[in-house]
């Protein structure tokens, strides 16, 4: 599948939306075709290469213009911003220069105020000159839209505008050059530009305020953008130069100085400092980094200064990822969207079936007419707002991943944002995600039955000159240093957090390693290997028989045992802690606040699990131990089709590769930022800083945007129903009915905006 995004010129509503989208949908190869009402963005997935010439001719054949980024490789963004800038001053002028023209019409022809007007503004043809102007100029893009679109049988907002209008000037052309034919025929020869005329430039107003209120809802996109550095202190040839951001290449070495930004992703490899991380992760407390640390582009170093090596530049950069990331999320469309998207394509043509009804019924009344029957239908075609329904979705989903971003929590669609708010189950997996991911050897036992055994063997050394001493209470006996030796020699070879906590005690022991042939992993039991001909097995219990009280009581403290067997003989364990995580027993906690069911997951025995689980309030009925990695995609199925309610939805919380089953398996995976690029694009949300706080926060902000959108819907609708039916009844003047029309879709736009300032 590839992958095609574009801006499209002229989206107004959401009938817009939809006919361009099955429009795009015709051309063969697309699979998916998804249209963005707020971002004016199109996302296309094709089975094969689809040219730009192709997409164009589709799109304008339907009455809007494509726009490609010169370059596939970087965002939409400032062609997005380059292209709304000029549509804002340009409609800037049409409203100006069409409100001036039409409140001259009005001027010169509306009761009460004509007295005052000068007389050449009361002279007919005057006023046909000025709203012709108006018509043709300021109301040329609803004839641009809407003649296409006829052409392919479909209607959208700016055919109602367009009809409206010219229904208003063709009526008041035909008064003004043949008033004896509407005369003879019992009709009044009045025209009525200033309705055609202020009808444009309020709809022209109306659209100038929701484009500007539409710029303020990517603001979290530009902000992100105006974090980057726009220079680089490099060190080429011995000499430290500035260069601009642009030509900094991988494996440069860039001097960073106290009170500057980090240009681009890497590691230190010489001093050391503090780092706010801060516009990157949203963590407020500033995060220590030395030698071998990783740092991230556009942070901020606060104290010492250090060299680091470039790692990723340019688009592979963090925030360059981020800032794609958030991009592709706000062009995409929630499920609820599709279904007003639907309802607005039913909407034009029943609204026009509306006008036409509203017009016959006045014209058979008593005390109706032709002119109050025009007058009023007129009103209904222009009271009538899809685009209202269309903003009311997008926006508020705009404003809400923008928000996130800001957090530290990055949500990968509409759809995940969406699902959020119904969570009802939350599952963890523990190490990494409840627990720091480096756990570290507390335990060295020596079995006392084993120690015969073990005696006779020739792996034991005396401790090394030099060795660091233990971290454990006493130094490590001959028989402890032979269990290392052979855990360490083993693990070396695994990438497991347990294995590299035996490994990392081995290197403060001085231990050397011993060389092991035919090495074997045994997923989620264990590794095994031979040693000196010795056969060598590290892992959990082989059999139930070998249990003994010391590995009881460890599990019983919460650390994870794993055994040391030599030649199929149990000869000591190994006890390892992983420290739980400073927000996790407060996120469990808020979540079952919440009403929200917390699972913990892991590959643990049943003790050091329940253990944990305790530590961190989780019910021991929720505690999944001893799983396999393979089997957490299953764990989550299975507490998937327990739910009653089907409405509800599952959230996994993982970060590591084996994690990425069960994260796509939920209704909502969420990855942690330190967990790997497979876990995080299994995820729906991912959190950049690492905090389990922000699993509550992504929920809150879930419910706090579909409350908005759900609220913008309401208006929307409400105001359709209320005031069409009052149009039809007379109630409502063409003029007032567009003045209304244009503030509805500013009041979605900008009750969206309120989202920014919730505290999530």
């Amino acid at each position: 599948m590839e992958k095609k995004t574009f801006i499209i010129k002229g989206l107004h509503c959401a009938s817009c939306v939809y006919t361009t989208e099955q429009a795009l949908k015709k051309i063969k190869g697309v699979k998916k075709a998804v249209v963005n009402l707020a971002t004016s963005q199109a996302t296309l997935e094709t089975e094969n290469k689809i040219t730009n010439e192709q997409i164009t001719k589709v799109i304008e054949s339907v009455g809007y213009q494509a726009v490609f980024p010169r370059s596939e490789n970087n965002t939409n963004f400032d062609e997005q911003k380059k292209e709304q800038l000029k549509e804002l001053l340009f409609l800037k002028r049409k409203v100006y220069i069409s409100l001036f023209l039409g409140l001259l019409i009005v001027w010169g022809s509306f009761p009460g105020i004509t007295n005052i007007a000068p007389s050449f503004l009361k002279n007919f043809y005057i006023q046909f000159f000025l709203a012709t102007i108006v018509q043709f100029w300021g109301g040329l893009g609803f004839y641009q839209a809407t003649i296409p679109a006829l052409k392919n049988r479909v209607a959208n907002m700016d055919t109602l505008v367009s009809l409206g209008t010219t229904v208003a000037y063709g009526y008041s052309t035909a008064v003004v050059f043949n008033p004896k034919f509407f005369s003879a025929a019992g009709i009044e020869s009045m025209p009525y530009f200033d309705v055609s005329s202020i009808i444009i430039a309020l709809v022209l107003l109306g659209r100038y305020l929701e484009a500007k209120a539409k710029f303020k809802t990517s603001e979290a996109i530009k902000k992100l953008i105006g974090l980057q550095a726009k220079t680089a202190k490099v060190i080429r040839e011995r000499k430290e130069i500035d260069i601009p951001i642009e030509e900094v290449v991988v494996g440069d070495i860039i001097r960073v100085r106290p009170g500057e930004k980090i240009p681009v992703d890497g590691v230190i490899i010489d001093g050391q400092s503090v780092v706010d991380e801060s516009m990157v992760t949203g963590e407020s407390m500033p995060v220590d980094k030395k030698v071998g640390d990783f740092v991230i582009g556009a942070t901020i170093n606060k104290t010492g200064s250090f060299l680091m090596k470039a790692e990723k530049v340019g688009a592979d950069t963090m925030l360059s990822q981020i800032i794609k990331l958030v991009e592709k999320a706000q062009a995409s469309k929630a499920p609820i969207q599709r279904l007003v998207d639907v309802i607005s394509s039913y909407f034009v043509p029943v609204v026009i079936f509306l006008a036409i009804i509203t017009f016959f019924v006045w014209c058979l009344l008593p005390f109706g007419g032709f002119t109050l029957a025009m007058l009023n239908a007129i009103a209904v075609l222009i009271i009538a707002c899809p685009c209202a329904m269309g903003l009311a979705t997008p926006t508020a989903i705009m404003v809400g991943i923008g928000k996130g971003a800001e957090m530290g929590i990055l949500i990968k669609d509409a759809e995940s944002l969406e699902k959020a708010y119904k969570i009802k189950t939350m599952v963890f997996d523990k190490t990494g995600t409840l627990t720091k991911g480096e756990p570290e050897l507390i335990d060295i036992v020596a079995i006392d039955s084993a120690t015969q055994f073990l005696s006779h063997e020739s792996l034991t050394p005396p401790l090394a000159k030099g060795a660091v001493p233990s971290k454990v209470k006493k130094l490590l006996s001959p028989h402890q240093i032979t269990i290392l030796k052979l855990a360490a020699s083993l693990e070396k070879h695994s990438e497991h957090p347990i294995a590299e906590a035996i490994v990392k005690k081995a290197k403060l022991e001085s231990l050397k390693v011993l060389k092991v042939i035919k090495f074997k992993n045994l997923t989620g039991k264990g590794v095994e290997g031979k040693i000196n001909d010795k056969k060598v097995y590290v892992g959990k219990l082989l059999s139930k028989n070998d249990k003994v009280k010391e590995g009881e009581i460890l599990e019983e403290q919460g650390k994870t045992v794993v055994y040391v067997y030599l030649n199929d003989k149990l000869v000591g364990l190994i006890a390892v802690a992983a420290t739980i995580k400073e927000t996790a027993k407060e996120a469990v906690f808020l979540l079952q606040k919440m009403g929200i069911d917390v699972y913990m997951i892991t590959g643990d025995n049943y003790k050091t699990a329940e253990a944990i689980g305790k530590k961190l309030g989780i019910k021991k009925e929720n505690i999944f131990a001893e799983v396999l990695p393979q089997d957490k995609e299953k764990k989550v199925t299975e507490i998937k089709s327990r739910l009653e309610n089907k409405s509800y939805k599952v959230a996994f919380v993982g970060d590591g590769i084996n994690d990425a089953p069960a994260l796509a398996a939920a209704d909502v995976g969420v990855a942690m930022g330190s967990g790997t690029d497979v876990a995080i694009e299994a995820s729906g949300i991912t959190l950049v800083n690492k905090n389990l706080n922000s699993v509550v926060s992504a929920i809150n902000l879930s419910k706090k945007t579909m409350r908005t959108i759900k609220l913008n819907l309401f208006w929307a609708f409400i105001y359709n129903i209320i005031l069409i039916p009052l149009a039809m009844a007379g109630k409502i003047s063409p003029i007032f009915a567009s003045a209304a029309m244009a503030m509805s879709s500013v009041s979605v736009v900008m009750n969206s905006l309120l989202l920014k300032k919730l505290k999530v």
